[in-house]
Order: structure tokens, then sequence, then C-alpha cells
């Protein structure tokens, strides 16, 4: 393989010239580098990693190479000693992310150029949950040392326009990881934006490392994650309030738990200052009594402690996190009722807790004025939040929990952070009677992280659904 050395011809440059303050992309050659190796698709990559028994591969003795477009840019500081290339600038099929010993990388590699990557002496494997490419230390893979980039790394003369994929949530897999995609009718979850305060992208006080934002999209219905590094130049901006379309590199999260987009810089966003989907309001008020016949009722008492809520009709479904729902038994101040359910995220590890659990079908053709009542306790709510939501096109499957259409049951009080934690509060009667559609569910989805101001305890009791 024969290639210029353009970090040598850099150097000489700074000695030669002037230099100001701001970085520019270094003029290349008129002449497209001449290979004499063996071209390989990148995708031929991870295919031999994945029939790798020990989880790394080293390429030794080989002339092969592969091309790819640089995806990933690090001049807002979103990206860090790493470079994201697709095969294609244009639907693409197969990326990968190479670690570089290297700052302001964006300055040899910028968004479109086109590159050849050398092969021989690389290693590849998985870590935090993605395909990447490195020099080998162990049994993990290292940056690429500054002295050897440019025998792995080659600059065409090509800068290529990038078009992101357009895929959906649902489109999410192993192949699409490390690709430039796009969502359309996308917007930041309305309590990350819509409440007290809007929160930026990653400069809260809990951000430690990364800022997770929960992004959703209008047409499929969907729910991902936005992942910033505290080390943005954008952290501290506002999110947008409005929806529209975003672009990103399609990641995974640093413990490999969930996918996450990243985004190059803020012009990755076009949201307008409207145009969202959040939810509405399901209300038709408050009953001053329960119905005769119970359609159904849990408190829990069949519950087998400390285990997750199974049976009786019950979906307990973890969307984010390790947690979910589960029966518990407790004295003291916050004591429970006999045997309740409880969700939490205190001391879980997860960069995001998003669990459901969803009441079986309700039957809303056969019965008349149907009504749902429940209590709620706390061990502080903290800044977790319990949302109690109902939806009448919802399949019952999990798989199709976030695609269903939830409407919040706005007329149901749930215990607040400034409640007393240690009391029981009635939901009210609420009434069902004005829900459209043959078959409903209700759903309680919980929602906090590990970190302190988020981490709150939730706890639910004496479900009962009755009609007239």
């Amino acid at each position: 393989m024969r290639y210029l050395n353009y970090f040598t011809v850099l150097i000489i440059l700074v000695f030669v010239s002037c230099v100001d303050s701001e970085f520019e992309i270094p003029e290349t050659s008129a002449i497209e580098p001449e290979f004499t190796g063996t071209e390989v698709p990148l995708v031929s990559v991870k295919n031999i990693l994945a029939q790798s028994t020990e989880g790394i591969v080293t390429f030794r003795d080989t002339d092969t190479y592969f091309v790819g477009y640089v995806i990933s840019s690090d001049v807002a500081g979103n990206f860090f000693r790493e470079v994201v290339v697709q095969d294609k600038p244009e639907n693409p099929t197969s990326g990968i992310t190479i670690q570089l010993n290297q700052n302001a990388i964006y300055t040899y590699y910028e968004l479109g150029r086109k590159i050849y990557v050398n092969l021989n002496g690389l290693s590849a494997t998985t870590e935090n949950g993605i395909v990447q490419l490195g020099i080998r230390d162990g049994n993990s893979i290292t940056e690429i040392p500054t002295s050897l980039i440019t025998n792995h790394i080659t600059r065409s003369i090509e800068i290529a326009t990038l078009v992101p994929l357009p895929i959906t949530i649902a489109d999410f897999s192993d192949d699409t990881e490390n690709l430039l995609i796009s969502l359309p009718s996308a917007q930041f979850n309305r309590n990350e934006v819509l409440g007290i305060s809007r929160k930026t992208f990653a400069g809260e006080a809990t951000d430690e490392f990364d800022g997770i934002r929960i992004l959703e999209t209008c047409d499929a219905r969907g729910r991902t994650l936005v992942s910033t590094s505290t080390f943005a130049g954008f952290k501290a901006v506002e999110l947008p309030l409005g929806g529209g379309s975003i672009q990103g590199i399609l990641s995974r999260d640093f413990y490999d738990d969930f996918y996450i987009l990243r985004l190059n810089t803020l012009e990755d966003i076009s949201f307008d200052t409207g145009n969202r989907c959040d939810p509405n309001e399901l209300k038709c008020g408050l009953a001053d009594a329960e119905g005769t016949q119970i359609l159904f009722q849990d408190n829990f008492s069949a519950q087998t402690r400390n285990q997750p809520i199974t049976g009786n009709g019950w979906t307990n479904f973890n969307e984010y996190g390790n947690q979910v729902w589960e029966a518990y038994t407790a004295t003291g101040t916050n004591a429970s009722q006999g045997v309740s359910a409880r969700i939490d995220s205190y001391q879980s590890g997860d960069a995001l807790t998003m669990c459901w659990l969803i009441t079986p079908p309700i039957d809303l053709q056969t019965n008349s004025n149907v009504k749902i009542r429940f209590e709620t306790s706390s061990s502080f709510a903290d800044g977790s939040d319990l949302e109690v939501l109902f939806s009448s096109d919802w399949d019952g499957e999990q798989a199709t929990i976030t695609q269903a259409n939830w409407l919040v049951l706005g007329d149901a009080f749930v215990i607040r952070d400034q409640d007393f934690f240690g009391d029981w509060y009635s939901s009210g009667i609420l009434n069902l009677s004005c829900a459209e559609g043959s078959t409903g569910y209700v759903a309680f989805k919980y929602i906090g992280s590990t970190k302190d101001a988020f981490d709150g305890t939730y706890q639910l009791d004496n479900i009962t659904i009755t009609s007239d």
C-alpha cells in the first residue's frame, strides 16, 4: 500500500508558514492515492469478528484494506479520539468506529471524507456494544498511536455529500449501528422540555459524564435516547421545544444497555417551534362511588415478596434499564399495606429506568360506566415520575407497547414529591366512560435513573376496576 504521509506534510507547513488560532482543513494532493493491496468490503471486518470465538480478531500479514466515509466530527467535542466511518455516503449498509490517539480529528478527517483503512496490524472487537478498530491490548483494543495513524488511514481527495439513512426506531439493530441515520417527526419528551425547567443537552448538575435525554418519534411512534458528552461545546444549550427531523450516529450506551443517538453538532437538529405529538389527556371526570360489578382488582397479596409482579393479567415491562415492578413488604414510616408493588432506580446503575406495569384488558364494550381506583405512596419521589396512562389501541404485545397511543389519565392523583412519603394517597375514582374503543388498558409507567435527584421510589396498591 502506498500513500502520502499527511501528518508529516502538516508539520512541515507549521514551521514554514504563519499559523492562526483556528484549525484549518489541510490541503491534500489532487492525485488520488494508489494501492497495490486487496480491497475488501467494510462489512467483512464485522463478519470475521462475528465468527471469532475469542471476541477479538487481529489482522496480521495482510495487504487488505477497506474504503469508508467519515460520518463523525469532534469539532463540537461530542466525540473524542475516535472516528466513525460507513461504507457509502448514501444508503450505507455497514459502519465501524476507529479509535485514534489524536485530537482535532476533524482537521484531518472531516465529514464526508473518503478514507482508505489498511487492516494490517489492526484488531477489531466489540466495545460498549459497537464494533471498533484499534491496536490490540490483551483481550481489548486501544487507540492507534499518533505515529501510526497514517500507516493505517489514508485520505482520498474525495469529500462526499453525506445523506443520512432514513429509518424508524423500530429498525434499530446491529446492522444499523455506526451509521449516520435520520429520524423524521421527532421531538424531545415533554418532561424534558415542557416542565418547570427546560433541560439542557448535558449541562444539568446531575450529568456526570453524559447527558441522557428521551427522544420520541411521532410517526411511527417510538422512543430512543440522545446522549451528549459533558465535554461537548453545546452541553449547556437548552433542548429545542418543537419537533422535526434529527440526524446522528446510532450507537450504544457505555454499558451496552440501550441504543443512543450521538450528534455531531446542533445543526443535526431541524425542529420548528410547533408540530409536537404529545399525548392527549383522557379526562372523564371523577365518580362519587365505585361500580357494583368488579371487573378486576389486585392488592398484590398473592405475589412473592421481592420478586417481579407476575400473573393476574399484569404486563411488567422494563423499556429501559434493569428495574421492574416488584412485590414488597415493609414496616416503619413508609410501611406497605401488606404486600404492595414497588418500583425504584436507587443504586440501579441505570442511566435511565423506564418500566411499565399494565393491567389486563378492560372490556369497555359490554360494561358501562367503567371506573378505576388505586393508591400510591413513595419513599421520596425525588425527580422521578410515575405516569398513569390509558390506551384503547394497544394489542397486548410487549413489542408494541411504545407504538400504541397512550393517553394521560389527567384526573388521577399520584403522590408527589412534596407529599408526605409515609402516607398512602387515593387516586380518586376515575371515570373511564368517555374512552373510545372496545378494549382498554391502564398503565403505570415509572421514569427515573440511578442519579440522586431522580432515583425515587413509588409504591402502588389496591387497584380496583368496576362497572355499573
